[in-house]
């Protein structure tokens, strides 16, 4: 067993802390919920760039599932231990839908590249055949890269302390609690990060110096801030999600001394953050879903209305 201290030193104000992260897991779950829905219903959005806000939403959505068990354990009940086997599935889960987050958001830097750069050859290079093809690709690329980092965490010692600082399992704490060699996982986590969500942030980083190349040789100003305003909800994602994995990598990393606090306010934004604002951002910024959204609740409140 290993035991989740959740917020150690916020005990006593834990059932006010209870309130933010049950609004969050709302939003996240409800929000996700609604433009998967919105999207399935709506024929009109069936396009390969509404097909890949679906892989978002999905992984959004497991991304908060991932954690749920546990924070909500901590919250509602003051259970505070999990099963080894119980830490490995949710390690595996939130490492896994973090990694997927990270591919959907480079095919969809992709989706945008070619909007802009190449928008009469669209229809053509980014079809819907194509883009469930890249979906079945990404869906397994982060799993099977993190399989043998998980299965061997069963084969370590943990002769010492089995206190981790979250109210969730992440591979970075529980491989600092095995008592013998664990350079494999050292080395070997590193490279997955690097090849995967590191790799996938400098292709987007490239995609968007070409989108930015392509927009300032537009010739008017009208022009240029509509094909900017195509990436804005993209950007969003990007920065949402990008910024608080790096710096939680970078604490993690080379953040030995820094205070606890640190380690976990960027451990929280990192997991709740992202699938929270994603759907509030493309509600905000995709005029389609916008408009469905306004239809919906326009319907049900004539239909209120004319029930009463």
């Amino acid at each position: 067993m290993f035991y989740l201290t959740g917020f150690p030193t916020l005990e006593a104000v834990q059932h006010w802390i209870f309130i933010p992260f049950f609004f969050m897991y709302l939003v996240a779950i409800s929000g996700n919920c609604l433009i998967l829905i919105i999207i399935k219903t709506n024929h009109h959005l069936h396009t390969p760039m509404y097909y890949l806000l679906s892989f978002l939403a999905l992984t959004d959505l497991g991304l908060s599932v991932s954690t749920l068990p546990s924070t909500m354990g901590i919250f509602w009940f003051n259970y505070h231990g999990i099963h080894f086997v119980a830490c490995q599935i949710q390690m595996f889960c939130i490492h896994s839908f973090s990694f997927l987050e990270s591919s959907v958001l480079l095919v969809m830097s992709f989706d945008r590249f070619v909007a802009i750069c190449h928008p009469l050859r669209y229809s053509v290079i980014i079809t819907g055949q194509r883009v469930v093809r890249i979906g079945l690709v990404v869906i397994f690329r982060g799993p099977v890269a993190l399989v043998p980092l998980v299965v061997k965490l069963k084969y370590f010692p943990y002769c010492g302390s089995r206190v981790l600082s979250h109210s969730y399992c992440l591979h970075q704490e529980v491989i600092h609690l095995a008592c013998t060699d664990t350079t494999f996982n050292n080395l070997y986590g590193l490279g997955v990060v690097v090849f995967t969500v590191m790799l996938d942030l400098v292709l987007i980083a490239l995609s968007y110096g070409l989108i930015l190349k392509t927009v300032a040789g537009l010739a008017s100003r009208e022009e240029r801030l509509r094909a900017f305003q195509t990436c804005t909800s993209h950007l969003c994602a990007v920065l949402v999600f990008f910024v608080p994995m790096v710096g939680l990598s970078l604490v993690h990393r080379f953040g030995k001394h820094a205070p606890p606090a640190v380690h976990l306010f960027m451990a929280n934004v990192y997991l709740f953050v992202p699938p929270m604002l994603n759907p509030i951002i493309y509600s905000i910024k995709t005029k389609e879903i916008r408009r469905t959204i306004i239809k919906y609740l326009g319907l049900r409140k004539s239909n209120t209305e004319s029930w009463g």
